[in-house]
């Protein structure tokens, strides 16, 4: 069985930083793409950012030049490197594992709240 733990988050002023991890557990194979998305109260879940296999990536333009993901293959690890962190990105961050047969897995999320 698979699983995804995510860590890293927590509180922090505006303008600092928080790196958030998510490592698979369990067999898992042909992971096509990794992202993180996030999902702030009464709002809907969004994409922040997803890296591919051959390394493309995509950002939500909110985050964009703030935020960098990437991702360590041999370890099956996905990292989310936030800087210039604002009030508005406080919500609760998810990992997504997508695989090339189409399954996909969640993490259990991860708290990241930005206040002075």
């Amino acid at each position: 069985q698979v699983h995804l733990v995510e860590s890293g988050g927590g509180l922090v002023q505006p303008g600092g930083s928080l790196r958030l991890s998510c490592a698979a557990s369990g067999s898992i194979a042909g992971i096509r793409a990794m992202g993180w998305f996030r999902q702030a109260p009464e709002k809907q879940r969004e994409l922040v950012a997803v890296i591919t296999g051959g390394a493309y990536t995509n950002y939500a333009d909110s985050v964009k030049g703030r935020f960098t993901i990437s991702r360590d293959n041999a370890l099956k690890t996905v990292y989310l490197q936030m800087n210039s962190l604002k009030p508005a990105d406080t919500a609760v961050y998810y990992c997504k594992f997508t695989t090339d047969s189409g399954s996909y897995y969640w993490g259990q999320g991860t708290q990241v709240t930005v206040s002075s």
